[in-house]
């Protein structure tokens, strides 16, 4: 039995989530002038002492290598920021018979925002009208028009790299200038060039000069590892603490959120939570209430936070709670390119990730499929990516000067495509309670349904025949996925494992078919907001966070203006 503990303080606002979403309202809201506590269900994040940024694996205790499976990739797991996890020991997650799906969480202070690429991608104005575009799913209930201040705001803030490049499917932005392209980029642009394919810098969270009192980047190219110079964007070194900084807010470590309780008039008023170090169950009261867990995670808590004003879940008269779930199309291919043997080994770190992508460019021609993706890519010798040292040395057999003779010939000699696209929402994926499974607090815990449609295999499809003409256009030799009678064809991805998952709690303007109205606010009960990936409508191939970040600012704008007017 958990021992149970109320607090006394009634805070103006509660906050459930440290990542972008949840940072982002903790500086608006606090800044604001409201007094905001913040629920994470992990520890309090050290930099110095967590990061194991320029460490060597022999520094490390399993030298670098995954550990069961707990990274966030197989190759990185042990250099990994902390706490991200494919699987959480005592907390699990459920799927329906014939899914294949994961589930990537975190549990530390600035939760997702601490691991995922910083890529800093505007959704296009098409993007927001789909339905209006070509008949499939639903527009969203507000206009890019709308979120672009918001989209400055949050590159003004927290920096962004970029070029403008006038391209519709690619909004321009507020940007840092950006890094100069490396070999592996420059030989992908002129094949991209060739074939009349756009290629330009990337877009993302990183900072090329200093910024906001951030120093600039000093391309070790780790930023997978976490940042110590806060260089790279994450929730809980850019936007916690200028909250911090206003003597206006309270995190609440190891804090698993259970149940948001209501009072007599179907209104939230506390927060349920175990607090994991001590075992008790304590609740946390405010006036109002943020929910930024993460997409799924956030249906989670609304779907537990049963009453008799709402019996389906918090929020939920319309039954969309965890429906409309999808993730980003993912497929891979990788190219092997002779004229980058036995390159002698120079200087090629820049930043964590690529510095130039190529944006959806078939946007004005019929395609085989509805909506689009874009290409990201990257090589070289950097230590973990694709042809990274050990994964070469694992590509060879054999002992000796030979084998070391085989590994240093091919070693940056590969560079690896891969597409992110968008799925059209279907009822065949989503997210619910298991009504049998509890996780290790007595909290009932997630079951996944997932199925791709016939549109994002068809876009994977395409994916793989650009790779493959990119590449031998090149000059490169192709390997790839494309095999149409796998279960998973064309190397299209499990559901989950491109970690964008969003849609469960969706905004529109009708509270029979959504959840939240355009500012994030529930439909049912004025005094909760969603600012995670949860509200959005349609999952175009941008990657969300930017997005996220835009609408929680957005969002906490507005729920500020009814705080002042005593709305809520």
């Amino acid at each position: 039995m958990f021992q149970f503990i109320r607090s006394p303080k009634v805070y103006d606002v509660c906050i459930i989530g440290s990542g972008a979403g949840g940072g982002t309202a903790a500086k608006v809201l606090t800044e604001g002038g409201l007094n905001v506590v913040m629920l994470e269900a992990g520890p309090l994040l050290h930099p110095a002492k967590d990061f194991k940024e320029h460490m060597w694996p022999y520094q490390l205790a399993h030298r670098g290598a995954d550990i069961g499976g707990r990274g966030l990739h197989a190759y990185n797991g042990e250099f990994m920021a902390p706490n991200g996890f494919w699987e959480i020991e005592g907390e699990p997650y459920t799927l329906a018979q014939g899914t294949q799906f994961r589930w990537f969480r975190s549990r530390i202070e600035g939760g997702r925002t601490n691991h995922w690429g910083r890529i800093a991608l505007r959704f296009a104005p098409v993007d927001f009208k789909a339905r209006s575009t070509d008949g499939m799913g639903d527009d969203w209930p507000i206009a890019y028009e709308e979120i672009a201040p918001y989209y400055d705001k949050v590159e003004s803030f927290i920096g962004v790299f970029g070029s403008k490049e006038n391209i519709a499917s690619a909004p321009n932005g507020v940007f840092l200038p950006p890094p100069k392209p490396r070999c592996t980029e420059t030989l992908i642009k002129k094949s991209c060039d060739r074939l009349d394919i756009a290629c330009i810098p990337s877009r993302m969270a990183i900072l090329t000069q200093a910024h906001n009192n951030r120093p600039s980047c000093h391309y070790c190219a780790q930023c997978y590892r976490g940042c110590i110079s806060a260089s790279n964007f994450s929730s809980s070194q850019v936007m916690i603490p200028p909250a911090q900084a206003t003597g206006r807010f309270t995190l609440v470590a190891n804090a698993m959120a259970r149940e948001i309780v209501v009072g007599k008039d179907g209104k939230p008023v506390a927060v349920s939570y175990i607090d994991k170090t001590t075992r008790s169950e304590c609740q946390i009261r405010a006036r109002a209430f943020v929910v930024a867990a993460s997409a799924c995670e956030s249906a989670r808590l609304l779907l537990n936070s049963r009453s008799s004003a709402h019996p389906g879940g918090l929020a939920n008269s319309s039954g969309a709670v965890g429906r409309y779930l999808t993730d980003s199309v993912g497929s891979v291919g990788v190219g092997y390119f002779p004229q980058l043997e036995n390159m002698p080994p120079h200087n090629h770190d820049g930043v964590g990730g690529m510095q130039m992508y190529i944006p959806w460019w078939k946007y004005d021609r019929k395609n085989e499929f509805l909506r689009g993706y874009h290409v990201e890519f990257g090589g070289g010798r950097t230590m973990p990516a694709v042809g990274e040292f050990d994964g070469v040395c694992r590509q060879h057999e054999g002992y000796g000067l030979a084998l070391k003779k085989q590994c240093r010939t091919s070693y940056g000699a590969y560079i690896g495509l891969s597409g992110r696209g968008e799925m059209i929402p279907n009822v065949n994926s989503y997210c619910e309670i298991d009504p049998q499974v509890v996780d290790e607090w007595g909290i009932p815990v997630l079951r996944f349904h997932w199925q791709w449609g016939a549109n994002e295999i068809a876009m994977a499809k395409d994916m793989q025949e650009t790779f493959r003409s990119i590449v031998e256009t090149a000059g490169g030799t192709y390997s790839g996925n494309a095999n149409p009678g796998g279960p998973l064809p064309y190397g299209i991805s499990e559901g989950g494992t491109i970690i964008h998952e969003v849609g469960t709690a969706r905004m529109g303007a009708d509270p029979r078919t959504s959840v939240l109205n355009a500012y994030c606010q529930a439909h049912d009960v004025k005094n909760l907001f969603v600012a995670d990936g949860a509200p959005f409508v349609t999952n175009s191939d941008k990657n969300p966070t930017l997005t996220i970040m835009a609408l929680s600012w957005r969002a906490s704008d507005s729920l500020l203006d009814q705080a002042k007017k005593g709305e809520l």
